[in-house]
């Protein structure tokens, strides 16, 4: 990769740091650097500062590390701007792919999406496995919810499950915040709201106060998570091959591993690929 685009990417940051020990190939010790667009999901929930140290002490490459939504994270990889991307919208990395931005794109870990809520659960949703039920009765309600509404993969996903429950959400009982997903759980905790998290960020996050857990476990919250490499013939190539190495070991034994062993308070916050979904 050129480095002379690092400058431009405010954003970015260095993971390349000692990690605990796990069965790997010999390192390389190429001493390339590679920037990763990636979602914010995979950032805020602590799972590529984890695994991203591991792959740079067996191979030599360092991660530069634009964590966007991942509207905003295609975007960046769409304008040359990144070596690959790590995101979670089928439908807009469909158009990535039909845009010729991409070369191939892998599935490399899943977890789900949940709907956390106060714990006076004003809407009556939780124990429920069926999102489209409990936002049809949040509606009902007018209970607060809160919308990441940055085109993120959450947001994405937010806006199809309303979409499938037959509801376009309009009304002072439902904020668009503009923000990210630490953003949006502390503005649902602030105001006793209901949101939509992905499950790592949530294990991760510190500031809960009265959220809960209210559905989960449905098959249309399973969240994907996949791996893109750049057409060569549409980007600047010098960052194909490192980025390529680092797209093959996400998908390998050794970065399967590192995803599956990553915890917080004893769960796992990501599941790797050929783990069975719900």
């Amino acid at each position: 990769m050129n480095t002379s685009r690092l400058p431009h990417l405010l954003l970015a940051s260095t993971l390349s740091t000692a990690a605990a020990p796990i069965a790997s190939a010999q390192p390389t010790q190429q001493h390339s650097t590679i920037v990763l667009a990636s979602t914010t999901s995979v950032e805020n929930s602590g799972l590529l500062a984890y695994i991203l140290p591991i792959f740079t002490r067996d191979t030599g490459i360092e991660v530069h590390v634009v964590a966007q939504g991942t509207g905003q994270a295609l975007a960046t990889a769409a304008k040359g701007n990144a070596d690959l991307v790590l995101v979670h919208d089928p439908d807009a990395e469909d158009r990535f792919m039909a845009e010729h931005h991409g070369m191939s794109r892998r599935e490399i870990a899943w977890n789900d999406f949940i709907l956390v809520g106060p714990a006076s659960d004003p809407a009556h949703i939780a124990g429920g496995k069926d999102a489209g039920a409990a936002l049809r009765a949040i509606a009902q309600a007018q209970a607060p919810f809160v919308s990441r509404g940055d085109k993120s993969g959450t947001d994405a996903k937010e806006k199809r499950l309303w979409q499938s429950a037959g509801i376009t959400p309009a009304g002072t009982w439902y904020r668009d915040i503009g923000g990210g997903m630490g953003a949006a759980l502390n503005a649902a905790a602030a105001m006793d709201a209901y949101t939509l998290s992905d499950r790592g960020t949530w294990l991760s996050f510190g500031n809960k106060r009265d959220l809960r857990i209210v559905v989960e476990g449905g098959r249309d919250l399973v969240n994907r998570y996949d791996v893109i490499t750049l057409n060569p013939d549409e980007h600047a190539p010098e960052g194909r091959r490192p980025a390529q190495q680092f797209a093959d070991w996400l998908a390998l034994p050794a970065g399967q591993a590192a995803i599956a062993s990553y915890q917080v308070a004893g769960q796992k916050l990501f599941h790797p690929e050929e783990d069975p979904k719900p």
